[in-house]
């Protein structure tokens, strides 16, 4: 166990930041499921912009990696393009 008050305030931060992560990671996840498993093109168009935008918030906050994220949008606009 971590001695120093920094340490200890560390350790509650790395917890606290791994939590919203782990929310925001799993968040953007379902969005995309949602989105793949939908066949309404209008609900999907509406939607694409939102998740884009999700998609660019983790690749910003390096929760995942630039070119995931350049990969997950690509396909996504693919997906609803061919609907």
């Amino acid at each position: 166990m971590a001695n120093h008050k920094s340490a200890l305030k560390r350790i509650r931060s790395n917890d606290a930041k791994r939590l919203r992560n782990r929310y925001q990671h799993k968040t953007a996840r379902n969005a995309i499921k949602r989105l793949k498993s939908t066949d309404d093109k209008s609900e999907a168009t509406k939607s694409l912009p939102e998740i884009i935008s999700m998609i660019d918030k983790l690749a910003k906050k390096n929760i995942i990696h630039n070119n995931k994220a350049a990969n997950l949008k690509s396909q996504l606009t693919k997906h609803v393009a061919a609907m």
